[in-house]
């Protein structure tokens, strides 16, 4: 049988299983012997347990953590808030891997043209909350904040249609897709928040962006970034506050700019990016790895403590997945890890889209409203 037969065979099973953007194409996930669904009372115990083998490549653990239960694990409370009841996490050990092509070849014949979309925060009340957030900053309690919107529409949607017709238009390093009995996501997010072989440990923060249009190439993007004051703090703040969290966990002196300032580009826009790394101290454990890191500081704030409390004090409705970490922890200790952004939760025949543009001393609110659409924009045309 080929892979195009297998996928749609494994698709129409109604077996759950993953897809992940791999180096050659996609790596896909299935058969799992286990599925652990995380709780602030177990988290610590998954963390913290070891295992023997260290040789198969299905020797691993792959799923995602929630934005509150990672908020949970380093003593971050959130107040009460508007709730789906998505579970806090869920990993699954799988038996059975495949390698897959970039080119993934699945059609679906639904329809999707009448799905209308309703943002909860309209232009009016953002701006009431981003000048809220201004003065924060002004008063020194945060130096950039995250203004989180969300899309949301009524439906039900096959995962992999949605996935196969992404991965062609927007092509992401860390895109992925889960597809279980009662939810599915579906993400081209680009940022990797940990990838770690051995004790070398690596992070690649993005902040900056410009759209893409027909005067707008990779080079003159590079150049915007570059001249512009707001875009090249923003990136500074989050590099700095990267390079800091990866240096509880590293030792003195390893913690380097590997890569600073380049361009990404994506669907409909360019991305500033830098990479930075470091080498582990001796004992650190998955679990210290996790707290440092997560959330990634980069879709927060900084700092980031402070900008948690400032976010989760202000937002009505539970962020989900959104800004928490979709990735593996293989059984030898390596690990790698996105954050995800630029998904699609689909859970009880409902759609979300999350998005968030950073507040610093120097935004217009405006721009951060359209840029939040912006980045929204590639998922909710996949309902066209």
């Amino acid at each position: 049988m080929n892979k195009k037969n297998q996928l749609a065979e494994i698709h129409h099973s109604g077996k759950p299983y993953i897809i992940y953007k791999s180096k050659k194409g996609f790596k896909l996930f299935t058969n799992f012997s286990k599925k652990i669904i995380l709780n602030n009372n177990n988290i610590k115990n998954f963390l913290g347990k070891k295992y023997k083998s260290k040789t198969k490549k299905t020797d691993l653990f792959i799923g995602f953590f929630g934005y509150e239960i990672l908020n949970n694990l380093i003593n971050v409370k959130i107040p009460k808030q508007k709730n789906i009841n998505l579970p806090k996490g869920i990993f699954y050990k799988p038996e059975k891997t495949i390698n897959l092509s970039n080119n993934l070849k699945y059609k679906s014949t639904k329809n999707y043209r009448n799905n209308s979309f309703k943002i909860n925060i309209n232009k009016k009340s953002y701006t009431k909350i981003f000048n809220r957030f201004k003065k924060r900053i002004k008063s020194g309690e945060t130096y950039q904040i995250k203004i989180c919107t969300k899309y949301k529409t009524k439906s039900k949607i096959n995962p992999l249609d949605f996935f196969s017709r992404l991965s062609k238009t927007n092509l992401a390093p860390e895109a992925f897709m889960i597809k279980d009995m009662n939810y599915s996501i579906i993400s081209c997010s680009p940022e990797n928040l940990i990838t770690k072989k051995g004790s070398l440990i690596t992070t690649k923060p993005i902040a900056g962006t410009v759209k893409k249009n027909k005067k707008m190439n990779k080079v003159k993007a590079l150049n915007y970034f570059r001249k512009n004051l707001k875009e090249t703090k923003e990136h500074n703040m989050i590099v700095d506050m990267e390079r800091n969290d990866l240096s509880r966990i590293c030792k003195v002196g390893t913690v380097k700019l590997s890569r600073a300032k380049v361009v990404e580009e994506y669907k409909d826009l360019f991305h500033y990016v830098s990479l930075i790394k470091g080498k582990l101290k001796k004992d650190i454990k998955n679990i210290d790895i996790i707290k440092a890191m997560m959330p990634g500081g980069s879709v927060i704030g900084c700092p980031k403590i402070n900008t948690l409390n400032l976010l989760n004090n202000q937002e009505k409705e539970n962020r989900n997945i959104y800004t928490g970490s979709f990735g593996y922890i293989k059984f030898n200790g390596d690990m790698r890890f996105n954050i995800i952004i630029r998904s699609i939760l689909n859970f009880k025949n409902s759609s979300e889209i999350s998005v968030a543009s950073g507040v610093v001393v120097d935004s217009n609110a405006k721009h951060e409203f359209n840029e939040n659409y912006l980045k929204a924009k590639a998922l909710i045309d996949l309902f066209k």
